[in-house]
């Protein structure tokens, strides 16, 4: 049997990589080993490493790489300690291939680890653009280290081609979070209510923001002025916690500090985990922010979503996006809940899939050959 190992550490990209691990659990031909990194194993995130084993994995290793400060240094200590731990992993788990979602400074580090121990990488959501964080290029690094490519749309899979990647390797499979929103039975409002011990009033809202690490903002300023935005009007905000990036836990602070204002109208969560948040999706009539989710997988829901500033500059929509500054917040609010937008939110089909991707992947993981050499391959207009 083929071990496929994936390694993940965050508990947004756990959920995106979670039906494609139920099928490689389920696979004949594929063993599963799993490694648990940064964000799972901390208390300030959640703890989400045990969401993991309720949902039926078992954790092969556990990396706690992340340091605790709120700095770009820190983040490169992270990538460091995780680099490092992740060797002793792989000579312990010898896996024939490291599967890997995203663009995260951890998962550059799983990357460049098996890059040098000569494991071959398949990875997902390649190809994209997001001028807005460090990400854009962490993301096309390890694209340049892996063998197997899953593209999220077909624009994706010519970029990476465009690359110097063999079309051969590089696969359209649609973005496997569409995969949960088909295959998971959500949450009512009234059962997410009561978990969330919070009302949705009659207007809500779901809000991640993220800190800009390539566009360096004033952050202070920046949530002062989003929740200035949130007391002038009627809606009730669900917040989730941005990710462990340099400013993150400013952040997070600042919106704990903001909940406990108005604890009617506010409520924040750690991590709602996948099933919940995508049911909090379901639940809300308008997302706000700057995640990926809002781009990717609020289109299936036919939700308008609010794009705050440039971190996701670059990656593609599916129509239900109004972009804007913290500036122009409130006129982007407003607009989003127009009925005009929202009949147009009805209207449209989201380009990142139908919910099949993790079948496809599993799919070509099973078949397609392995080796650790690749050939550039020029574009003939190119030379």
């Amino acid at each position: 049997m083929r071990t496929i190992c994936a390694v993940t550490g965050t508990r947004a990209e756990y959920g995106l990589l979670y039906p494609i691990l139920k099928k490689i659990q389920a696979s004949n031909a594929l063993e599963l080993q799993l490694i648990a990194t940064t964000m799972h194993l901390s208390p300030e995130f959640g703890l989400t490493y045990k969401q993991i084993e309720a949902d039926g994995f078992s954790i092969d290793d556990t990396i706690e790489n992340l340091i605790a400060s709120d700095s770009k240094k820190a983040m490169a200590k992270s990538t460091a300690l995780a680099t490092l731990l992740l060797s002793d992993s792989f000579e312990r788990l010898k896996p024939d291939v490291v599967l890997l979602l995203g663009d995260r400074y951890e998962t550059l580090a799983a990357a460049t680890c098996a890059l040098l121990m000569n494991i071959p990488i398949a990875h997902i959501h390649g190809g994209e653009i997001t001028e807005g964080a460090v990400d854009e290029q962490i993301r096309h690094a390890i694209t340049k280290m892996s063998y197997l490519h899953f593209t999220a749309t077909n624009a994706y899979k010519e970029r990476i081609i465009q690359m110097g990647e063999s079309p051969q390797r590089v696969f359209c499979s649609g973005a496997p979070g569409i995969d949960n929103i088909i295959a998971l039975e959500l949450l009512e409002r009234a059962e997410l209510e009561a978990y969330l011990d919070w009302n949705f009033g009659d207007s809500s809202a779901l809000l991640t923001y993220h800190s800009q690490t390539l566009h360096p903002v004033a952050i202070q300023n920046e949530m002062e002025r989003i929740f200035q935005v949130l007391e002038a009007s009627d809606l009730h905000v669900l917040f989730t916690y941005a990710n462990s990036d340099a400013g993150g836990s400013t952040i997070n602070r600042m919106i704990e500090t903001f909940c406990h204002s108005n604890t009617t109208k506010y409520k924040v969560v750690k991590s709602l985990g996948q099933h919940r948040y995508l049911s909090a999706m379901h639940s809300v009539d308008l997302i706000i922010g700057n995640s990926s989710s809002g781009i990717i997988e609020a289109a299936s829901f036919h939700k308008p979503v609010v794009n705050i500033g440039n971190r996701q500059l670059g990656r593609l929509q599916s129509g239900n996006v109004i972009d804007c500054e913290t500036e122009t917040l409130e006129r982007a609010i407003h607009e989003a809940r127009s009925e005009v937008f929202k009949l147009k939110c009805k209207t449209i089909t989201n380009i990142y899939g139908q919910g099949n991707a993790a079948a496809f992947i599993v799919d070509v993981l099973e078949r397609e050959p392995l080796d650790i050499v690749k050939k550039f391959v020029d574009r003939k207009s190119d030379i």
